[in-house]
């Protein structure tokens, strides 16, 4: 459709003019409020109280939204907000990883807070307009998109009633709308999500950026927890952000010239250490596939199995040949990791687009993972359609991923049919099914609206309507909160699924990856010491958030020295870098220690925020027995030689004489035991109740004893 066209149907619902502000050391010090019910907008001052304890980024939106909200909202309703909020060292184009922005809000999917890190332009675009945080707040009648335009220094809110929904078409669409040329395409991003997350609870968040080598508008996704979801809700169609260009130093820092040594160095290992570590600017993060499959490691068949014979099909080097090499792919100005891989000119099978050539974004390795081996599918062209049509129709990938293995254990097992599924056979690897019921969820029709649910809901469902065994069902479904699990199988590593399943917003590797520490390499053999890496690499990885910093640069290329430093797994240099360019940006110099005390501030916060909508508690960190061990006779006997060796190496009984379910049954005892006891030793080194409750003397300690927060924790304290 003519962008004219588009222009001409549009409403003027609101304009607001704001005063320009340039940033000082990495912060507005104000944010921006809009809310679409009554299209209000107006600014807020970000105090020195608010960014001593919360910082930016994950903290401010924590904060934010605690406030804006009541212990019983729902994500539905119009009070529920969407903040993105980028940190103070987003924006810099001197250091790797510098452009991530966190998006916090309520969730579909878990009724807790869902937050999720995102690359694309709009974050560092929102601070160069002046804001260290948008909250969006309201229900739309009709749909509207809301233009930040730093060039006039206004922000409209307007109906818009013809553009295209989906996101890869409605990002070149206000691209074009909004550029002047070619070259101003580059000062435009946008946020959006697509047609599936009208009618699904596992809807995400595209946030675009201009590839001025391609030619073409690039979409890197807030995909966790159903924020699309409640962006549709809202009726918001897009937030476009405008700045009038792109400079060295707009976030105005104290030491240039540190940043810039810093990032020198790194650029270097860059150069001289990628290609015989993790391969990261040629194969991004799917260069993991095999690694994961030869350690067992590989979601296969819905997290029964962890490898599978066909897995060569689908590994890195078939990656490397489907991605343009030669670009320096990175989603944010100056990142010399070059992760962000795409796959370029390629013609779609099936779907409203069919027989299009598109840009696809990925797959990353989770992407390859979920949608690929965890269904059963080892063609690498679905694995790319799917990932298309994911991002395009605002579905998060892991959700989508790990939620269709489910149903097609589902299928396999007699609990789903033809006839229940409206005509999909979900048996392992089909991908024509798993597609159609991806178009199916978009249009809102038939089991897409029951696939659309997710896992948790389902569960329900199912065992509501077609009588299935909801034991088997908590088994097997592998979600914790309400969140589907990311793309690593736990079941040798206790740290992991402690790692999956005590996140405070549901299993999501970012907040610790420890299957190589603990299973592979046995640097954490006791509680005491899983309970150390599940205290330090949370707090470690949520310092991330609140920077707006990307945590790939951190340990995705390690110095060469690396190796011989007291605490490897920690990479100090690269710890040092990060202390050094915070100091530079803030002026405000803090050590390792404090570093980690400022992420604990925030996170015993978001903990207390859980405990405040009824959850956060140790009944709440449980997990799916597949994430620990073998549900079925089938798991089991695959990996017999393993299992029945620990029941005699660690339990001190015979395998013999007993039979397969027999066997299943000791394993799970002492599984289930095993994860018990590491609730208890991590809750322990967190300064936690046996339940999970923040003490209020640890609250004291970090200067977290807000009254607020000790009215929530203080009647819990004895439990």
């Amino acid at each position: 459709m003519d962008i004219m066209e588009l222009k001409n149907a549009r409403k003027m619902l609101k304009e607001y003019s704001f005063e320009p502000r340039e940033l000082q050391r990495g912060y507005a010090n104000r944010t921006l409020y809009i809310n679409i019910s009554d299209n209000s907008i107006k600014e807020k001052p970000l105090t020195e109280a608010v960014k001593e304890k919360f910082i930016g980024g994950k903290g401010v939106g924590l904060r934010l939204l605690w406030d804006a909200t009541k212990s019983d909202t729902k994500w539905n309703d119009p009070e529920n907000e969407i903040i993105i909020s980028p940190g103070p060292i987003c924006g810099i184009t001197q250091y790797a990883g510098s452009g991530k922005s966190i998006v916090v809000s309520i969730s579909p999917l878990t009724d807790v807070v869902i937050d999720s890190n995102v690359g694309g332009y709009f974050g560092p675009f929102l601070k160069f307009n002046g804001f260290d945080a948008l909250e969006l707040q309201g229900k739309a009648e009709k749909d509207v998109i809301i233009f930040i335009d730093g060039t006039t220094n206004k922000i409209t809110i307007e109906e818009a009633p013809l553009e295209a929904i989906d996101s890869h078409v409605l990002a070149e669409q206000l691209t074009e709308m909004y550029a002047e040329d070619e070259k101003d395409k580059m000062n435009i991003s946008v946020v959006s999500a697509g047609k599936a997350a009208e009618h699904s609870n596992i809807g995400m968040l595209n946030f675009s950026f201009w590839d001025p080598r391609r030619k073409v508008t690039r979409l890197k996704q807030a995909g966790r927890g159903g924020i699309g979801t409640v962006l549709r809700d809202k009726k918001i169609k897009a937030i476009v952000a405008k700045v009038p260009g792109i400079k060295g130093n707009l976030n105005n820092v104290v030491d240039l010239h540190a940043i810039m040594e810093r990032g020198k160095k790194f650029n270097k290992e860059m150069r001289d250490l990628d290609d015989s570590q993790c391969e990261m600017r040629t194969k991004g993060t799917a260069h993991l596939v095999e690694i994961m499959d030869a350690y067992d490691l590989l979601p296969t068949n819905n997290f029964k199995f962890g490898k599978h014979p066909d897995t060569p099909k689908i590994n890195s080097e078939v990656w490397k040949a489907k991605f343009t090499q030669g670009l320096p792919d990175g989603c944010w100005i100056g990142c010399t990791m070059a992760c962000a891989k795409a796959v370029d000119n390629f013609e779609l099978r099936t779907g409203p687009y069919k027989g299009h050539k598109v840009t696809v974004d990925g797959p990353e390795y989770e992407n390859a993972a979920g949608l690929g081996p965890n269904c059963g599918i080892f063609d690498p062209d679905a694995i790319i359609e799917l990932n298309f049509y994911c991002d395009t129709y605002g579905i998060d990938t892991i959700s989508y991923g790990t939620g269709t293995g489910f149903l097609m254990e589902c299928y396999e097992n007699g609990i789903l049919n033809k006839e229940r599924t409206g005509g999909l056979e979900l048996t392992w690897g089909n991908w024509e099914a798993a597609l159609e019921m991806m178009h199916l969820m978009a249009r809102g029709e038939g089991f897409g609206k029951i696939a659309g649910l997710g896992t948790r809901q389902q569960k329900k469902y199912f065992a509501e309507h077609y009588g299935a065994d909801p034991k088997f069902l908590q088994d097997i479904a592998m979600e914790n909160k309400g969140l589907e699990y990311s793309e690593y199988v736990s079941k040798e590593s206790l740290a992991q699924q402690g790692g999956y399943a005590m996140t405070n917003k549901g299993p999501q590797h970012d907040e610790a990856w420890l299957i190589f520490m603990d299973m592979v390499n046995n640097q954490i053999p006791t509680f005491e010491k899983k309970a150390e890496a599940l205290h330090y690499f949370p707090m470690f990885r949520t310092w991330f958030g609140l920077m707006g910093l990307c945590k790939l640069p951190w340990n995705d290329v390690e110095p060469e020295d690396n190796a011989q430093t007291d605490e490897p797994a920690k990479v100090p240099g690269h710890v040092d870098n990060y202390l050094t360019i915070f100091e530079a940006v803030t002026g405000k110099a803090i050590d390792k220690h404090e570093m980690i005390r400022q992420s604990e501030r925030v996170y015993n916060f978001q903990r207390i925020f859980s405990i405040r909508r009824g959850y956060g508690l140790r009944k709440h960190d449980a997990q799916p027995y597949r994430a620990a061990g073998p549900v079925t006779v089938e798991e089991y006997e695959s990996r017999a030689e393993r299992y029945d060796n620990q029941m005699i190496e660690i339990l001190g009984i015979s395998p013999e004489g007993k039979t397969t379910e027999e066997k299943i049954a000791v394993t799970r005892e002492y599984r289930e035991s095993q994860y018990e006891k590491l609730l208890d030793a991590v809750y322990f080194r967190r300064g936690w109740t046996k339940n999970g409750v923040p003490k209020i003397e640890h609250l004291k300690s970090l200067g977290m004893d807000l009254p607020e927060l000790i009215e929530v924790v203080g009647p819990l304290q004895g439990e």
